[in-house]
């Protein structure tokens, strides 16, 4: 990661210094950063709105657009839509400069006129991490495969505390490439059980 975006990663630990209102998620020399924002912005009625803003630095950023998810439980996943792709479209006037923060404090001061105006569905993303099918309604669907799986139980509870913190749902499917039938279910237990229920 360049040297400007190490420091705007300080600058956001020291401005963000509050309880709860910033976390770093993850950080690697080939993936980049990933890290949680929690801010307040003004909604329709005047009322404060709860932000988890997500963002994605990758290790070329700020020559590449973050990757951005917008969470909040006063919006809708629409309006949660709506308002990433507007970040984003934002961030597209701040590309090649440190561009985090302005994003925060765009958002805060913009957001009750982004959720007047209609929801577009465009989609608009450069530089995510996570590889999926958008349809209409902003649902969308990432495939997740994990290898050579050495300690069940830990990849289990690591692959849920990721769903819980990026607020997602899903399903853990065990595969292989068994002798036999009975050898699968042996290996992956209930799970087995359950997939067969499903599928009969």
């Amino acid at each position: 990661m360049v040297e400007s975006a190490q420091e705007e990663l300080s600058a956001l630990a020291a401005i963000f210094c509050g309880p709860g209102e910033w976390e770093v998620l993850s950080h690697s020399e080939t993936d980049g950063t990933v890290f949680r924002i929690l801010t307040k912005a003004e909604g329709l009625m005047g009322e404060d709105v709860p932000l988890e803003l997500l963002f994605h630095l990758p290790v070329n950023y700020p020559s590449c657009l973050p990757a951005i998810s917008v969470h909040s439980e006063h919006l809708t996943r629409a309006q949660s839509m709506t308002v990433k792709e507007k970040l984003l479209k934002q961030a597209e006037n701040l590309l090649s400069e440190p561009m985090v923060h302005e994003l925060v404090l765009w958002i805060q001061h913009n957001l009750r006129h982004v959720l007047n105006q209609p929801e577009t569905g465009s989609g608009r993303e450069k530089c995510t991490f996570a590889t999926g099918t958008t349809v209409d309604d902003g649902l969308w669907m990432t495939l997740l495969h994990l290898d050579h799986m050495r300690a069940k139980t830990k990849y289990v509870q690591t692959v849920e505390k990721w769903a819980s913190d990026l607020q997602l749902t899903g399903r853990l499917m065990f595969m292989g490439i068994p002798d036999s039938s009975e050898n699968l279910q042996s290996r992956c237990g209930l799970k087995w059980k359950e997939m067969q229920r499903e599928n009969d």
